[in-house]
């Protein structure tokens, strides 16, 4: 590691598990000081608690992302904790099945309230304070599905997607004139802990699908997210980067060997 966010002020939402907790873990071998936010209490305490045991400086902020008041608070706290925030990984989203013929108006109003509308909280709380120092980094972990690709049972989770990039490009012209990039990443299929409770049988299909033949880790989303918060990538905003073991690159399935 080359400590290349040292002192770097990051607060991540959705931090307590999966990608989340990857990022957390890739951001504090490089220094970065980290605020970890989540509506889960018990694992978000858990986790600081954890970070901190290895010398990271982490501690937990609760946020409900679908609550703008909450949004408000869990920044200001950040800042009252660290003096500002340099770094928003905006990492939480929930993505439950739900076809179509069976989706509800309750189904579609949850999803877009925290994949959608909790992003534009957590954004537009981070931005005065980034705007104001001339300085800032958005990284958001939106996904391929909905941008590019769709899958059956997650058509409202792909609309989500697919939104949160289009917010992204507009935002980030918005603010490209005050040091302030917002970019996002846009993971396939990733090992976690949500994602193996689907059973053996789906992990499996899921990975024979992609040329590297096995599903990314969050660690594997992490270090793209570190390169578009560091000082390297000042000069890209509004960009995407896609992390899926070349899942969308064959023409068909024969071509996967």
């Amino acid at each position: 590691m080359t400590r290349r966010l040292e002192g770097k002020v990051t607060m991540i939402t959705g931090a307590a598990k999966g990608i989340g907790l990857g990022i957390a873990h890739v951001f504090a071998a490089e220094g970065a000081a980290l605020c970890l936010a989540d509506v889960d209490e018990a694992a978000g305490t858990a986790a600081a608690t954890e970070l901190s045991a290895s010398g990271a400086v982490a501690g937990f902020i609760r946020v409900d992302v679908t609550d703008q008041a909450s949004c408000e608070a869990a920044v200001k706290t950040a800042v009252d904790r660290h003096g500002r925030i340099d770094i928003l990984c905006h990492n939480v989203g929930i993505y439950p099945k739900a076809r179509v013929a069976e989706m509800t108006e309750a189904d579609w109003d949850q999803i877009f309230a925290v994949n959608v509308k909790g992003m534009f909280f957590m954004i537009k709380a981070a931005l005065p304070g980034m705007r104001a120092r001339k300085y800032g980094r958005i990284v958001l972990t939106s996904s391929v599905t909905g941008e590019v690709t769709g899958y059956p049972g997650w058509a409202h989770y792909g609309a989500t997607k697919a939104a949160m990039l289009g917010f992204m490009r507009g935002a980030a012209i918005e603010v490209a004139q005050e040091g302030v990039t917002i970019n996002a990443v846009m993971p396939g299929n990733v090992l976690t802990a949500a994602l193996e409770d689907m059973g053996q049988e789906f992990v499996e299909k899921l990975a024979a699908a992609v040329p590297m033949k096995r599903l990314g880790t969050p660690e594997d989303v992490a270090f793209a997210e570190l390169f578009l918060a560091s000082d390297e990538a000042a000069y890209i905003t509004g960009q995407t980067i896609i992390i899926d073991g070349g899942q969308l690159l064959p023409e068909g399935a024969d071509a996967i060997e």
